[in-house]
């Protein structure tokens, strides 16, 4: 069955742009890992300042591989002299769930 990682990210209000931006520069990044089943970053419409970031994995197995290889190089930056970005997120957990029922609409 498959799993859920949600990435629980605090993001002052002043850095959501430059959040969206580096996940909107970094798109299509986790399309072409084996396992990867879906993605989606959701924005706090109100009373919170915590961005979701959603995926979906075929086994635990496929995430971990993404996390110590793609995601790894992804958040390492350019190999440049320069500095490095600072992070958007103040904060950072993740949740992990298996799926056990899910429904999709019916054909009409």
């Amino acid at each position: 069955m498959s799993v859920v990682k949600i990435n629980v990210l605090t993001v002052p209000a002043e850095q959501r742009e430059t959040l969206e931006k580096r996940f909107a520069a970094r798109a299509h990044a986790v399309e072409n890992s084996d396992g990867f089943e879906w993605f989606e970053l959701l924005r706090p419409v109100e009373g919170t300042d915590t961005y979701l970031v959603y995926t979906r994995w075929r086994d635990e197995e496929s995430f971990q591989a993404w996390l110590e290889g793609p995601m790894k190089a992804a958040h390492r930056g350019p190999d440049t002299e320069g500095e490095k970005p600072k992070p958007a997120a103040s904060g950072s957990t993740l949740w992990s769930f298996e799926v056990v029922q899910q429904a999709s609409p019916k054909d009409e």
